[in-house]
């Protein structure tokens, strides 16, 4: 039995890159042609001229958030389901409230792969805890591990009694739900002396996954990996028996920007995950997730041979008040295209004496008292509060992916 769900994980990469790069550019066409928010929002752009990941990387970026005013405008998915898509078999609703469909189509949501690489084979019992109402996750794993040929616990949340009792009766070899509740099952059958010892392999994901958790399942004899996934997009990324990292899923092409913008940032660090799927039926090209992650550099030790992320690092949609006004990632990005001399800026948010103060720390490529004055006169423009500007060396700021650092105490 290979390692591997399929050769699309063992290609070469330049053989990878070429391939999705085309998929990339007949998806952008197909979107156009049949949805009317994609032919909309890329009215401008030739998709035949899609030859490269730096021609993608000019188009513009739809953001998750602001899929709220579309769909309102336009219910219930404001216009970015294909009208050639398979048949509607569910509507599920995010917060924001935002819309998700669902399409009668096996493993819709492309996460049989990421199940296959946490160890799960056809005809292993699982136990499914995520929930099956309003958001998609317990059918996303749900026709998942159909795709498999896992038989299915429909547990659902909630009740670790009842899940402690179920996996004690019914032996499943797998868990699939949050590390969180897994952690408060196990525990919940110690309480009750019950013998859950079936359980030798679980897929979490939906919160982050803390060392302390993955120690203490490591000390119970668990294999527990992650999986990133979003309700729209599907599988992401998903972490191997490697453990070094998260592998991109072959269903998506990922990009990881400067947050506030669509520019690309090097490999290693810290930005917005974007992605573009290949899903025919609900096609998203250089989606924003708002979420925040980074390449890393080499290939996974597994034998996977796509690019690795280091997993969720935060959310990326940084915007504050201060002194009543509202700033956002996409200003301070916007300062920084109006200064040759700046390489990156954060804001630094604090308050002295119960009164909100705002430093602009700027690496520039030049250092003068001149520079100073400009970038305070750009940023009353950009950002229409006063500032303290800041400027340092290249490179002296943290890799984090940070824009805004609100420091105050809300």
């Amino acid at each position: 039995m290979t390692d591997f769900y399929d050769n699309l994980e063992t290609r070469e990469p330049d053989q990878r890159q070429a391939e999705q790069i085309k998929a990339i550019a007949h998806q952008v066409a197909h979107a156009q042609a049949t949805c009317p928010a994609w032919a909309n929002i890329l009215k401008a752009v030739s998709a035949a001229d899609i030859t490269s990941a730096q021609a993608l990387a000019a188009l513009p970026v739809t953001r998750k958030s602001s899929l709220i005013e579309l769909q309102k405008n336009t219910m219930p998915f404001g216009g970015f389901v294909s009208s050639e898509a398979a048949p509607l078999a569910y509507i599920f609703t995010s917060p924001g409230p935002i819309n998700e469909p669902g399409f009668d189509v096996p493993d819709h949501w492309h996460f049989a792969r990421a199940l296959y690489a946490g160890g799960l084979r056809k005809g292993d019992l699982v136990h499914n805890t995520f929930s099956y109402h309003f958001t998609p996750a317990g059918v996303m794993f749900d026709s998942a591990l159909k795709a498999l040929g896992c038989p299915v616990i429909a547990a659902g949340t909630g009740n670790s009694d009842m899940q402690a009792q179920s996996i004690a009766a019914l032996k499943p070899k797998a868990y699939v739900g949050t590390p969180s509740f897994l952690k408060i099952v196990l525990e919940k059958a110690d309480t009750l002396a019950l013998d859950i010892s079936s359980l030798t392999h679980a897929v979490v994901g939906g919160e982050p996954f803390f060392p302390a958790q993955q120690a203490f399942f490591k000390a119970r004899g668990l294999n527990v990996l992650q999986g990133y996934a979003t309700a729209d997009l599907g599988s992401i990324a998903y972490e191997t028996p490697a453990q070094e990292g998260m592998v991109i899923d072959e269903d998506v092409y990922v990009e990881i920007v400067r947050p506030g913008t669509g520019d690309l940032v090097a490999d290693g660090e810290v930005g917005e995950v974007v992605v573009t799927n290949f899903n025919p039926h609900y096609p998203l090209i250089r989606f924003a997730t708002g979420d925040m992650s980074a390449i890393m550099a080499g290939q996974s030790p597994c034998g996977r041979t796509n690019k690795r992320i280091k997993g969720w690092m935060g959310r990326a949609d940084q915007a504050t008040k201060v002194r009543g006004m509202f700033v956002r990632p996409e200003q301070v990005a916007d300062l920084v295209a109006k200064n040759e001399s700046l390489v990156k800026a954060r804001l630094r948010v604090t308050q002295v004496n119960g009164q909100d103060s705002m430093q602009v720390l700027c690496e520039a490529t030049v250092i003068s008292p001149e520079l100073t004055a400009a970038i305070s006169d750009s940023a009353r423009s950009v950002l229409h509060l006063r500032a303290e500007v800041v400027l340092q060396e290249v490179g002296s700021l943290p890799n984090d992916g940070i824009v805004i650092h609100d420091q105050r105490e809300h």
